[in-house]
């Protein structure tokens, strides 16, 4: 069903085909039994795909990465997919309209996206306003990261004002220090100001009733040394988890050419081309520490792809680019493939 409309959307730009699918989504599951049609399409239930982690049951590993609903605006609509969990953002403190358009690219040949969006967001209150009601069964992430304006010295307290007003809403926070189109953010994962900033978010957690689980989403362009000492943090603060990994600023091997990713410029790189170095990311980590739960994003197309970042240590899968150009089939694919490989 997908691929008959896909022609249709990516004869639109990426941004635009984007909001109308998500806008013509909303539409049809406002129609009587749409929603049962498409769970019959696309579900598949298999009580062996449950996994507990950090204190949660997710029904299964697979989930929609963050940057897809940036405001929980269709919550319901993805869990009809399938997933298991839905990580919504990046949700900053204040609203903020991001980097200017265009800003989202498909490089069709290389199965990719570029993208800049720059956070674009309506801002903590919103997401919270949009959470109020959630699907039954689907775990929610809330991946959160300061506004642009905000300089680094002062960035603890805008992660601050998002883990408080999502505390009561989300199962789980990530903190994003690793997106490439917010200058200066990725300075964030050095050793201390990430230390300072994952150790503040850990005491206010600690003055809650109930914890909430901190995961940390981590670029695929660090070395071999950075993600030692990401390793050493982690250990040494009991952090509950990684995301491994964002999207890449390299742009080696690309069918695209040189030309025309000129011509589009800046932006992090997602999809086909991320696969390997993020399933080595993902490899070097449980190689460091076998203990801590890691969430694989990055190049995922096939259920091949979900299973091979699994047996590199991932405990759970996420999709994004998949998404846009697998469509939603793609999720039931990849629960057969970690059934077939059960």
């Amino acid at each position: 069903m997908y691929q008959l409309a896909k022609s249709f959307l990516f004869s639109m730009s990426a941004e635009k085909a984007h909001h109308f699918t998500t806008g013509a989504l909303k539409s049809a599951f406002k129609v009587p039994f749409v929603k049962s049609i498409f769970k019959s399409i696309y579900g598949l239930d298999d009580p062996t795909l449950k996994q507990e982690l950090f204190g949660l049951t997710f029904p299964n590993p697979i989930g929609l990465a963050a940057g897809f609903d940036k405001n929980a605006d269709y919550i319901h609509e993805f869990a009809a997919m399938g997933f298991g969990f839905i990580e919504i953002g990046t949700v900053t403190p204040l609203a903020q309209p991001g980097n200017p358009q265009p800003r989202l690219f498909r490089l069709k040949e290389d199965q990719a996206l570029i993208n800049r969006m720059g956070f674009n967001n309506n801002g903590m209150d919103a997401a919270f306003a949009n959470l109020q009601s959630k699907p039954k069964g689907v775990i929610i992430g809330g991946n959160i990261s300061k506004n642009k304006a905000t300089p680094n010295e002062d960035a603890t307290s805008d992660y601050l004002k998002c883990y408080e007003t999502l505390y009561p809403v989300v199962d789980y926070f990530v903190v994003n220090v690793s997106s490439p189109n917010t200058p200066g953010l990725r300075e964030l994962q050095e050793k201390e100001p990430l230390q300072q900033l994952l150790v503040s978010l850990q005491e206010a957690n600690k003055n809650k009733p109930a914890q909430k689980p901190i995961l940390l989403k981590i670029a695929p362009d660090l070395t071999d040394s950075q993600l030692d000492d990401i390793i050493e943090i982690a250990t040494n603060i009991n952090l509950d988890g990684l995301i491994a990994t964002n999207t890449t600023i390299e742009r080696s091997g690309l069918k695209e050419s040189k030309e025309s990713l000129d011509k589009i410029g800046a932006g992090g790189l997602s999809g086909a081309p991320v696969l390997e170095r993020s399933t080595e990311v993902v490899r070097y980590l449980r190689a460091k520490n076998p203990d801590i739960p890691i969430i694989a994003v990055g190049g995922i197309l096939t259920g091949a792809d979900a299973v091979a970042k699994l047996k590199a240590g991932a405990n759970l899968v996420q999709v994004y680019s998949g998404l846009v150009y697998r469509g939603p089939g793609l999720i039931k694919e990849i629960k057969k493939a970690i059934l077939e490989n059960a």
